[in-house]
């Protein structure tokens, strides 16, 4: 699962209210080269929660090069814009789980796959 996948995941168990962003547990983190597309990464970062990728990323260990707020101007920063994708779409969870922060219900990461489906109980 790369972190731009995790950016937008949602737990969706019964009375959670904003079920975001899932904590990652990690056992097993692939780093994986990517052709680097600015105007993909440029156009991505709106999209994003900012606060929820820093996060993540600094979970895996790969944060450390990004800001804790988003920057204006970021659009004509290229060496800004190739850590975005790095953390983006070279860090990529194999094995691991995500974690919804309100319910602690658990969403197994298997193969890079994150299974969000919930048993009848939960939802």
């Amino acid at each position: 699962m790369k972190l731009l996948t995790h950016n937008m995941l949602r737990s969706h168990v019964t009375g959670v209210t904003r079920g975001f962003p899932l904590l990652i547990r990690a056992e097993e983190v692939k780093l994986s080269s990517v052709d680097f597309n600015q105007d993909f990464v440029t156009r991505m970062i709106p999209k994003l929660e900012w606060e929820a990728l820093v996060e993540a990323a600094e979970s895996l260990g790969h944060g450390s090069n990004l800001p804790r707020e988003l920057e204006t101007g970021y659009e004509k920063n290229e060496d800004f814009l190739k850590k975005v994708h790095h953390v983006l779409l070279e860090v990529e969870v194999i094995e691991g789980a995500l974690k919804c922060p309100e319910s602690g219900t658990e969403f197994p990461i298997t193969r890079g796959i994150p299974n969000m489906l919930i048993n009848e109980e939960e939802s």
